[in-house]
């Protein structure tokens, strides 16, 4: 090391090259593979409700990536979180359950709207 604080080496050292280009490598895949995962939970969860054609068909391949198992693809979701250190089951269910919370939630707010509605239907009927 030298007064700079950078590691001296011998360039001729072909062995030590390959470990820090593997390094510096491997924080770039690990980098893109996060950026991957990161855009499809996005997708996943901004366009579970879109309404439409575009943002439909977002949900659509985001789901069915997330939900791929028997996949081999080096950017496939399994592979990613591999790489990673993540379990994907878990954050499949996670993300799963999570749907399930947000499919409820509209679902009860249509109902209480259209609740509303023939309350305020049946008030104006009456007057």
């Amino acid at each position: 090391m030298n007064n700079n604080g950078r590691i001296l080496f011998d360039p001729s050292d072909i062995g030590l090259l390959e470990v820090l280009l593997k390094k510096d490598t491997r924080e770039g895949e690990e980098g893109l593979m996060l950026a991957v995962l990161g855009d499809a939970i996005e997708y996943f969860q901004k366009y579970l409700l879109a309404k439409d054609e575009k943002g439909k068909k977002l949900f659509r391949e985001a789901e069915e990536w997330i939900l791929e198992k028997n996949s081999d693809w080096f950017f496939s979701f399994e592979n990613i979180c591999e790489v990673l250190r993540l379990h994907p089951d878990y954050i499949r269910q996670g993300l799963l359950c999570w749907k399930e919370a947000a499919l409820k939630r509209r679902s009860s707010i249509k109902i209480s709207s259209q609740a509303a509605r023939i309350k305020i239907s049946s008030q104006a009927a009456r007057r």
